[in-house]
């Protein structure tokens, strides 16, 4: 089965910035697509940022010039390096994989899911 563990999530100032981690196992990791997905109280599953195994980068809009996506195929484990954080972007953070190599930013399109980071920005 395919492993997929966060980590980095905390308490964090507006402002400031995080790191998150997504270490996989049991995946072809260099050539399968890759993303970060958060979910606040009441609301729906939301794309954050996408990479595919080409290294092709996507982002939503709400974070686009902030938040910045990144594999390293040797540790197999990717990043969201979030800055400029602001309250609304407290959420669980989840990563997730695919069988592929194609990104996308509907969450019925990954097959694999990790179990969240909590990141919580205050004001």
């Amino acid at each position: 089965q395919v492993h997929l563990v966060e980590s980095g999530g905390g308490l964090v100032q507006a402002g400031g910035s995080l790191r998150l981690s997504c270490a996989a196992s049991r995946i072809t990791f260099s050539t399968n697509a890759m993303a970060w997905f958060r979910q606040a109280p009441g609301k729906e599953r939301e794309f954050v940022a996408s990479i595919s195994g080409t290294t092709n980068t996507y982002y939503s809009d709400s974070v686009k010039g902030r938040f910045t996506i990144s594999r390293d195929n040797a540790k197999n484990t990717v990043y969201l390096q979030m800055s400029s954080l602001k309250p609304e972007d407290t959420a669980l953070y989840y990563c997730a994989a695919r069988s592929g190599s194609s990104s996308y930013s509907m969450p019925t399109m990954y097959d694999y899911w990790g179990q969240g980071t909590q990141v919580t920005v205050s004001s």
